[in-house]
C-alpha cells in the first residue's frame, strides 16, 4: 500500500487514466497537472498547484510515457494548457522525490539532474519494454491490415533491430506466415536471428542487399531507412517506424519515391490504453513500495 504517499501525475494519455486509478488502489494521494479536460473524473484528486506548500509533500512525479519535448515542455490529451517542467520547481520537491517517465531525452536528465532527483526511465528495464511489445505488435499488425491491400501471410518482411520489441514482431509476424528477415549489427544478432529460421542482414552493409519487401518494420531509433533503402523497396511497400520521434526513417525521400512511410511511436497508448497502462501502473507502484519503505527506515 501507499498509504499516505503524495504522487504527482502530469500529463500523458489515456495510460495515466490506469496509473491514476491504480495508485488510487494503493491508497496513495494523488495530485494532477493536465486532466483539466476530464470532466471531474477524478474528484477525489487535488490539483497540482505548482506554487503550493503541497509540492514540498511530493514523494514521486509521473510523467507521460513520452517524457518531455527538447524543451522540457510535458504533452497532454486531456488539457490545453501548456505544462513545463523546470529544474528551480523540483527543486521544492523532497530530496528523496522520484521522477518517473516512460523515456528520458536529454533535456529531461539535464533538469532532473540539476535538481538533483532521481529519474527512473521505465523503457529501459526489460521487463516494461517485453510487457510493452505486446499491444506494440498487436498495433503493428492492425496498421499493416488498414494500409496494405495484400495479406501478411506470404509477404516479404523486413525488421531492423533485435531488441525486445523486434524479436516480438519477428516472431509473432513469422508465426502469420510473412517471410522474415532481420537486420542487426552484431555476430550475435545475426546467429540469434538464424536460430530462429529467419533470414539475419547485415545492417552494417545492408547497402549491398535487394529490398523486395512488402513491410519495413523499423525499432531502431537512428537514422536507418535511409534513401539508399527506400529507392530499392517496390512502389507498394509500407514502411512503419515504431521508433520514438522523429524515428529512423527518410520520410521526405520516402513521400518523394511515392512510397506510404508511417510513423507510429507509442502504438500501445493507441491500440490497447488499458493494458499498457495497467503495465506501467503496476512496475511504478511496485516501484513507489520499495522507495516508501526506505524512506520509513
Amino acid at each position: 500500500m501507499l498509504t499516505g504517499y503524495h504522487v504527482a501525475v502530469m500529463g500523458g494519455d489515456a495510460r495515466q487514466i490506469e496509473i491514476i486509478r491504480k495508485l488510487h488502489e494503493w491508497d496513495a494521494h494523488v495530485y494532477l497537472a493536465g486532466f483539466d479536460q476530464l470532466n471531474g473524473s477524478f474528484t477525489e484528486c487535488t490539483d497540482l498547484d505548482f506554487s503550493g506548500s503541497h509540492v514540498e509533500k511530493l514523494d514521486a512525479i509521473i510523467l507521460p510515457i513520452a517524457g518531455t519535448d527538447d524543451q522540457g515542455m510535458i504533452d497532454g490529451i486531456f488539457t490545453n494548457r501548456t505544462i513545463s517542467l523546470q529544474t528551480d520547481w523540483l527543486k521544492k520537491t523532497p530530496a528523496h522525490c522520484q521522477i518517473y517517465s516512460g523515456i528520458a531525452n536529454d533535456a529531461l536528465k539535464k533538469i532532473v539532474k540539476k535538481a538533483g532527483r532521481d529519474l527512473i526511465p521505465l523503457m529501459d528495464r526489460d521487463d516494461v519494454a517485453i510487457y510493452n511489445s505486446i499491444p506494440t505488435v498487436e498495433g503493428t499488425i492492425m496498421m499493416a491490415i488498414q494500409h496494405t491491400d495484400y495479406t501478411i501471410h506470404g509477404s516479404k518482411v523486413l525488421i531492423l533491430g533485435l531488441g525486445r520489441v523486434g524479436m516480438s514482431l519477428a516472431r509473432t509476424f513469422h508465426q502469420l506466415g510473412a517471410k522474415i528477415s532481420v537486420g542487426v549489427r552484431s555476430d550475435a544478432g545475426k546467429a540469434r536471428v538464424y536460430e530462429m529460421g529467419l533470414t539475419p542482414i547485415d545492417m552494417r552493409d545492408i547497402d549491398k542487399y535487394e529490398m523486395e519487401f512488402d513491410y519495413v518494420l523499423n525499432t531502431v531509433p537512428a537514422p536507418v531507412v535511409n534513401a539508399s533503402i527506400i529507392k530499392k523497396l517496390p512502389s507498394h511497400a509500407l514502411i512503419l517506424d515504431l521508433a520514438s520521434k522523429p524515428g529512423g526513417t527518410d520520410f521526405r525521400y520516402a513521400e518523394k519515391r511515392g512510397i506510404k512511410a508511417i510513423l507510429v511511436p507509442g502504438l500501445p497508448g493507441l491500440v490497447a490504453p488499458k493494458t499498457a497502462g495497467n503495465i506501467v501502473a503496476n512496475v511504478i507502484c511496485g516501484e513507489l513500495q520499495k522507495s516508501k519503505r526506505k524512506v520509513e527506515e
